[in-house]
């Protein structure tokens, strides 16, 4: 997001004189959370339609941009002929799906979910494929893993779900009890915390300058990121999304018991996957978080939609929006002994 400031620091220090001179620093304490447990439906709502913009290429290109992760994924579970693997939060079933079709018949998979409308997705995605004999599907949660028993699998795979989830470290000792001795996780966890610290600077620049005239574009910046993320170093610390980082997970995964443990941290600036204006309106990056285009027709006004389009379209024409996305890759063994 600092990019993103950067970016349009000068339009908007150019156009900002068109709104209306009124406070529009609104300071509401940071009320977005979101369970995966209370509410899978939202979750499946988000993972199977909302995350695409409801347009075609930005799916395509999207679940094109997952493929390389998802071997990624698999290449450090370091399956073998007559394994089984557990995918925790399998959604709509890619990992465990992608690793059948890397090995055939030679593997089994366990996929569990806490959406019943997930899991059902994909059971009808093995269906299909002709691979639901290889597939088991579980109702249950990563921080309690109730349908699966002690050592009983060979490798875990879960990517993008422990980061949701308050009781981390408890996710890390249920990966340890299900896994055989020598058994082996491969995580992939997206780290949030830059940007909701990103979102506290940008707080704190609109607060210090209350009568600047592109203080204005940034107030409504603002109350666009803090629907996505905290803005205090409070809430950032309270929010399960936020409180933690990459060596955190490294931790976590001492802790329960894990050796040779390997973490790596990459960090991809680029463009982003959508490029159009109304695809930026109608994305959002969690399920809990309202649209842009919600955003703009709900907490701004007339004339502070026009200017705010005005900044923000003109950026996405010119292709000069850029994302960071920064991704824990953690592998580590279940000592044999």
């Amino acid at each position: 997001m600092v990019m993103l400031v950067k970016v349009v620091l000068s339009v908007a220090r150019r156009e900002s004189t068109q709104i209306a001179a009124r406070p529009i620093f609104k300071a509401e304490p940071f009320v977005n959370s979101f369970d995966t447990a209370s509410a899978p439906d939202l979750w499946a709502d988000w993972l199977l339609e909302s995350r695409f913009s409801g347009e075609q290429a930005v799916r395509r290109a999207l679940l094109d941009s997952i493929e390389s992760d998802v071997d990624r994924l698999l290449d450090h579970a370091q399956l073998k002929p007559g394994m089984t693997l557990l995918d925790v939060g399998s959604g709509d079933g890619t990992v465990p799906l992608r690793a059948i079709e890397r090995m055939g018949a030679q593997v089994h998979v366990h996929m569990t979910d806490v959406s019943p409308r997930l899991l059902d997705y994909a059971k009808e995605q093995a269906r299909e494929r002709g691979v639901a004999s290889q597939c088991r599907f579980s109702l249950c949660g990563a921080q309690a893993l109730e349908a699966i028993a002690d050592a009983s699998v060979d490798a875990v795979t879960a990517r993008a779900v422990i980061g949701y989830l308050p009781e981390k470290a408890a996710v890390f000792r249920e990966f340890f009890r299900v896994l055989k001795p020598g058994g082996r996780i491969s995580l992939a966890e997206i780290i949030r915390r830059d940007e909701a610290f990103e979102t506290c600077s940008l707080r704190k620049l609109v607060e210090a300058g209350r009568d600047a005239p592109e203080n204005r574009f940034f107030a409504l910046l603002h109350r666009w990121k803090r629907t996505q993320f905290p803005d205090t170093e409070i809430e950032t610390a309270r929010m399960p999304m936020t409180n933690f980082s990459e060596r955190d997970l490294v931790s976590f995964a001492m802790q329960a018991g894990f050796a040779d443990i390997h973490m790596e941290f990459h960090i991809d600036i680029g463009a982003p996957v959508s490029h159009t204006w109304d695809a930026l309106l109608d994305s959002t990056p969690f399920p809990w978080a309202p649209t842009l285009r919600t955003c703009m027709a709900e907490q701004f006004s007339a004339d502070e939609r026009a200017i705010f389009e005005q900044v923000m379209r003109s950026e996405v024409g010119k292709g000069q929006m850029r994302t960071a996305t920064r991704v824990a890759w953690i592998s580590a063994t279940r000592p044999a002994a």
